[in-house]
């Protein structure tokens, strides 16, 4: 698990527990053959990113973290929709001005590969030492898409968290989801709650949908989707003491879990 390829492709640090937080969309870095043919800039790559949810996987003990750009392969998307090439792949952007070859793609795709590869290792670790673990599947969504001087989309339609459980059995996992959901509801943020809501922009992308079908009785992973109210997704520019009172946010709901989590062994679940 400390091979060079592994490092590249995204950072791990494993701890005790069985909590996982996973930030797969942080990562920005592109390998040079593919830069080099894109259309898209720097910033338009930046908005459809994930930047500071690495941070945010400080939630836990162990934590994954993307080094890779979406826009070479996405790790929240099946293995056959992985690598954007045309437009409609990726919101309609002009990713390319001259398209990646078939071998370019099969790197991106091996890359891709060997990231599921050596997650499933480490899951059925963690089924083996835990018998049950929760996954903080950590990502950040756009909520001005009609630009930077626009008013922002409906907030009734955009929570500033939204948890993603269509990809899960709910009713099994319920215990999980209800007390994560009470706990991030109940945090005090700036003298307010976060607006929390399930499934209402987002059901859950690939990656927590391999979890729950590859470990369906011990794995549950909550799609966070926090809105980037944190920070201008035009220009990039985080406030940072926003960011770290969402770190701040997500860990309080640690003991709550926990609690729901200990209730399946104890249920022989």
């Amino acid at each position: 698990m400390t091979s060079d390829i592994k490092e590249k492709i995204y950072h791990l640090e494993t701890g005790k527990g069985p909590f996982i937080a996973a930030a797969i969309h942080d990562g920005h870095f592109i390998r040079e053959e593919l830069l080099k043919k894109m259309s898209i800039t720097e910033l338009g790559r930046l908005r459809e990113e994930d930047p500071h949810t690495g941070k945010w996987t400080n939630i836990a003990s162990t934590r994954i973290k993307g080094l890779r750009s979406r826009f070479e392969f996405d790790l929240n998307r099946p293995r056959e929709n992985a690598v954007y090439i045309n437009p409609e792949d990726a919101w309609n952007l002009e990713i390319y001005d001259t398209k990646p070859t078939e071998r370019e793609v099969d790197i991106s795709l091996a890359y891709y590969d060997r990231f599921y590869s050596n997650v499933h290792k480490l899951l059925s670790e963690f089924e083996l030492n835990y018998g049950h673990f929760v996954v903080f599947d950590l990502h950040s969504y756009n909520h001005r898409r009609n630009g930077p001087n626009e008013p922002p989309q409906d907030p009734e339609l955009n929570p500033e968290v939204n948890v993603g459980t269509g990809t899960m059995n709910r009713d099994y996992w319920a215990p999980v989801v209800d007390r994560f959901i009470a706990a991030l509801r109940d945090f005090d943020y700036r003298g307010r709650k976060l607006d929390v809501r399930e499934n209402i922009r987002f059901r859950g992308g690939y990656f927590p949908r391999w979890i729950h079908q590859n470990f369906p009785v011990s794995g549950c992973a909550l799609a966070i989707e926090v809105k980037k109210f944190f920070m201008d997704e035009w220009t990039g520019k985080a406030d940072m003491e926003m960011v770290d009172l969402i770190t701040k946010a997500l860990h309080s709901t640690i003991p709550a879990v926990k609690v729901a989590l200990e209730n399946y062994a104890d249920n022989g679940r």
